[in-house]
């Protein structure tokens, strides 16, 4: 059986008919706390795949203080991944936390079997950074 495709999206994309996911697709949010409207818009959600509390409330500190000094909105979200070093501490998250490296098994195996996936949180990637490529890019080198 072929490996299934994987892609992904944000929130807002699919919300508004923006994104273009092939319609067998099983949509799967990443987000730790899925607001209602969220939870609408996906098959699934996956809160182990979720950035961790810690993580993301240093980040959002980072990028407050980035704003207040002057940065537009996409600038200091972008500058606050490198100040708390937000990519290489996920990356350890999702190989150390045993609820993360569940999920991502399971996803691996889905994708082994033929499902095609696609990942969703909030974060436009043309503008912003966002931990669902980080996502993207270790499911599809497995």
């Amino acid at each position: 059986m072929a490996r299934g495709t994987l892609e992904d999206t944000y929130v807002a994309a699919l919300q508004h008919d923006l994104a273009d996911v092939p319609p067998e697709a099983t949509l799967v949010g990443v987000v730790r706390r899925p607001t209602a409207w969220f939870q609408a818009a996906v098959d699934e959600n996956v809160p182990a795949l979720g950035p961790p509390d810690d993580l993301l409330e240093e980040t959002k500190r980072a990028e407050e203080d980035l704003k207040l000094s002057g940065f537009c909105e996409e600038e200091a979200h972008n500058a606050s991944w490198e100040q708390v070093g937000f990519e290489s501490r996920y990356r350890e998250y999702l190989e150390t936390a045993e609820e993360a490296r569940v999920a991502l098994a399971d996803l691996e195996e889905r994708l082994e079997v033929g499902e095609s996936l696609v990942l969703v949180c909030f974060e436009n990637t043309a503008k912003k950074r966002c931990h669902r490529t980080i996502l993207r890019e270790l499911l599809s080198s497995g």
